[in-house]
């Protein structure tokens, strides 16, 4: 299942605004995007930013930053995000990243996901693995990596505790798909 969230359209509830910018209606909008979460268990959520001219860093942390800790900490409520149409507010979600030691999966204008923000070299190509690969077993993750099957599983079990691969059974693919 996959529940989309037009940034624009909750920025609308806050007022006549097209800009993500001061820490009160960065939390507001996280706020109302938090409540349309509430029955998106194990669903990937694509959230939507292609009608917001500005994002500015105190609401690239209220919004991205704190919706992923707070979701990333949660172990009991498995949501997945990609971000949409962020490309344009990489300066500002980037930055914010760095600082909180997180990433995030962003789907690019011509469909293909990509992971930015804070991780290791051996985690990013391990997590370019699983996409080029459309997912697969952490045994065939392996081999394509040339590398130890447990440490490859740890890699990716540590993508997935940080939400950027899912996780079910025996298999491994990225949030957002293998575009």
């Amino acid at each position: 299942m996959i529940n989309l969230i037009n940034v624009s359209s909750v920025l609308g509830h806050c007022g006549p605004f097209t800009n993500l910018v001061t820490r009160p209606t960065g939390a507001a909008v996280r706020s109302l995007i938090e409540q349309s979460l509430s029955a998106a268990h194990g669903a990937v959520t694509v959230i939507d930013f292609s009608e917001v001219e500005m994002i500015d860093f105190s609401c690239a942390d209220e919004v991205i930053a704190k919706l992923l800790l707070r979701f990333g900490s949660e172990p009991a409520r498995e949501a997945y995000f990609v971000f949409r149409a962020a490309s344009e507010h990489l300066d500002a979600i980037e930055t914010v990243l760095e600082r909180h030691m997180l990433a995030l999966v962003i789907q690019l204008d011509d469909g293909a996901v990509q992971l930015i923000g804070a991780v290791a070299d051996a985690e990013r190509r391990c997590w370019e693995t699983v996409r080029r690969m459309g997912g697969g077993r952490a045994t065939a993750i392996a081999i394509e990596l040339g590398r130890d099957v447990q440490e490859t599983t740890a890699l990716l079990d540590g993508l997935a505790r940080r939400r950027l691969l899912m996780h079910s059974g025996e298999r491994y693919e990225t949030v957002g798909g293998g575009a």
